[in-house]
């Protein structure tokens, strides 16, 4: 079998739905709708916290930087995707696969890291509230956005460049419409563990440091509310919550579940990999402002006062 150095292997393939291939200019309609509510949904957000100066808080301002990666997550996988879907284009080549792969995987690692933010924010706000906008200044604020910034940036260095130590046989088909890390370090020939064991590393000391610290906050979260003696103001506190928690579950649940499948599910039907992938990318940037609007008071009247500025015939 003939072995191809990166510098001499020309491109991927993506896949869509193999065996529906028929139906991708149907399927064509979901994912622009799916693409069309994110981006919409996000958008507004952002548009809502910019323009009202009372929602320039640290709740609001963590919830538009996680706006800007859902953003920054439909901006990086949609080329692709819909190339696919409407002129079946199935070609990507092997720098551009690599540089898809590295920005898919620092907007998902800073969407984490933005989630440890809000967390930290909703236990500042309950257990030390006198302390709250000192705390969460506006330059602390800069600072811990920044910081995981360039954490995804620098840890995710190593990655695209050791892909570019292997080489690759004549097999190029890549399991999803993107490019993931897993993905392609699977059609190496040759020993790909060192990559294998960078991703692990990087999922643990990443998403696995992050969620337990998540973790622990809302236990800190819970200790400090159940101390409350009055039931109205548990429940109170409790809610302002509850549009992160479900943030959380949107972001880990089908990352975990990508994780779980791509290293221990070889006899899980392809069809499961390719759903699985797409809920991965797409669920979190769809539902988090879908989410946010209705349980977030604040930016719901909001937006539904921006509503009655417009002509009702334009909104």
């Amino acid at each position: 079998m003939r072995l191809f150095n990166s510098s001499n292997f020309q491109f991927f393939l993506l896949s869509g739905f193999s065996g529906l291939e028929v139906y991708h200019p149907q399927l064509s309609i979901l994912f622009c709708a799916l693409y069309l509510i994110a981006i919409i949904g996000n958008s507004t957000i952002l548009m809502v916290i910019w323009v009202e100066q009372s929602l320039h808080e640290p709740m609001y301002l963590f919830l538009s930087m996680l706006a800007i990666s859902d953003l920054g997550l439909c901006a990086t996988t949609l080329p692709t995707i819909l190339r696919i879907f409407w002129f079946n284009n199935r070609e990507i080549y092997f720098d551009a696969c690599l540089a898809q792969m590295y920005f898919i995987h620092i907007f998902s690692m800073i969407e984490s890291g933005i989630l440890l933010s809000m967390a930290f924010d909703r236990y500042i706000a309950i257990s030390n509230p006198l302390r709250y906008t000192t705390i969460l200044s506006s330059a602390n604020i800069v600072k811990i956005s920044l910081g995981f910034v360039l954490r995804a940036f620098i840890i995710l260095i190593p990655a695209p460049v050791l892909i570019k130590q292997l080489k690759f046989c004549q097999a190029n088909v890549l399991s999803h419409s993107y490019c993931l890390h897993p993905d392609i370090i699977k059609l190496s020939c040759s020993d790909h563990r060192v990559n294998s064991f960078l991703g692990l590393t990087v999922i643990i000391i990443t998403f696995g440091v992050d969620s337990v610290l998540i973790l622990l906050s809302y236990v800190k979260i819970l200790t400090t509310v159940l101390s409350i003696a009055s039931q109205e103001e548990r429940v109170k506190a409790l809610n302002t919550c509850v549009s992160h928690i479900c943030a959380v579950l949107l972001v880990y649940v089908p990352m975990l579940g990508v994780s779980i499948i791509h290293r221990f599910g070889k006899y899980v039907p392809s069809i499961v990999h390719i759903i699985m992938g797409y809920v991965y990318l797409l669920v979190p940037p769809v539902l988090n402002p879908v989410v946010y609007c209705i349980k977030t008071r604040e930016i719901r009247i909001r937006i539904l006062g921006l509503c009655q500025k417009i002509p009702s015939n334009k909104c």
